[in-house]
């Protein structure tokens, strides 16, 4: 295993060696039983086997008839899904590559759950985009759904932040600032293939007026810190395990995976970050609450990034670059890119340990050209 550490001024080399963790032997390659593919998860509209053979109907319909009409608003809830156990929205108010009669760009309100059991959405001229205008949609939605208002919010883009921040805050809904807002995300994808492509005012080739930032990483602060490190992968059912290990208790984070659509054989070894730390259990529950989307292994800078909330960047590691330590970090992109961009960061007591105090599953997702 290659040497790898936080800071080599007071954390010693890591070491690893058994585990339910497992790393890759030298030479060192981190491999994937599919094959190699640059296409990331494609979104599920709903789960059918949750659902009746008339429900199924429904919602085939609900999305042809979106899908006949660009111009169409959608206005979708489950009909077996308990209104009260939709908690959590996930919400996107931006410009659209569409002009309306005025030669201007259309906005637009989507809002779902992450399950998409919830999906609306809404467009809006562009001279009407403020707070007021937000929380009016966000109680429209409620209202139009039969559905009470959420407890969170979950957005993406930081530009919106200070509107969506007003606008929740007059609701009592809690703003959070996510790139975990997996959902909406790769709906907005396909909206932009199905929906606005199609759409009479769409413009080709225009630009976002909200572009992504990604803004350089900063120093991590020390209450996230770790003590040793190192690249490790898991069988993609084990991974599913831990995730159901998460759900009844376990501090971290899941993703919906059968919603996901990812098309991964449970062989399928699925990278990961595995962080050893004497207080394990406290570093889980702090990693836990940062909203952490991805991690990313800069083998050109030799150092490791931690992506939270929605535009922050931490160094979370660095290390000395060798033709060793740039090859099992450049195998290990290779192998998230080979899976969708999946991959978990899981905190353990130490890393010969058989648990995890906490575990994070992860997706690295390109975000939607809108």
């Amino acid at each position: 295993m290659a040497t790898l550490s936080f800071n080599p001024a007071r954390i010693r080399t890591p070491t690893f060696k058994h585990s339910k963790l497992t790393s890759p032997s030298k030479p060192i390659t981190i491999p994937c039983t599919t094959a190699p593919s640059h296409n990331h998860p494609k979104l599920l509209h709903f789960r059918t086997h949750s659902v009746s053979e008339s429900t199924q109907k429904e919602t085939r319909e609900a999305i042809l008839k979106e899908e006949d009409d660009p111009t169409a608003e959608l206005r979708y809830l489950d009909p077996e899904t308990d209104p009260a156990s939709i908690t959590e929205w996930e919400l996107d108010f931006c410009s659209r590559p569409i002009l309306d009669a005025r030669g201007k760009k259309i906005w637009e309100l989507v809002v779902c759950d992450k399950t998409l059991s919830l999906q609306y959405t809404k467009y809006f001229p562009n001279n009407v985009i403020n707070s007021i205008t937000l929380k009016d949609g966000i109680v429209a939605v409620s209202d139009e759904l039969g559905v009470p208002l959420p407890k969170n919010i979950r957005f993406f883009r930081s530009q919106m932040q200070t509107i969506i921040t007003n606008a929740c805050n007059e609701l009592r809904i809690r703003p959070i600032p996510s790139k975990r807002c997996v959902s909406i995300i790769l709906w907005l994808e396909e909206r932009y293939e199905t929906i606005y492509t199609r759409h009479p005012g769409f413009q080709e080739g225009s630009k976002p007026l909200l572009a992504l930032d990604n803004p350089f990483p900063t120093e991590l602060p020390d209450i996230l810190y770790g003590e040793r490190w190192v690249f490790v992968q898991l069988p993609y059912s084990a991974v599913r395990e831990e995730v159901s290990n998460f759900e009844r208790g376990v501090c971290g984070s899941g993703l919906d995976l059968d919603l996901l659509g990812l098309e991964i054989d449970d062989k399928t070894l699925i990278p990961g970050l595995a962080v050893a730390s004497s207080n394990a259990t406290a570093l889980a529950a702090f990693i836990s609450g940062l909203e952490v989307c991805a991690v990313e292994a800069d083998a050109a800078r030799g150092r490791l990034i931690l992506s939270v909330g929605i535009s922050t960047r931490y160094i979370y590691s660095t290390y000395k670059k060798t033709p060793q330590t740039s090859s099992e970090a450049e195998a290990w992109e290779a192998a998230k890119k080979a899976c969708g961009g999946l991959h978990f960061l899981a905190i353990q007591p130490d890393l010969d340990s058989e648990d995890c105090a906490g575990f994070n599953l992860l997706l690295d997702l390109p975000f939607p050209p809108v």
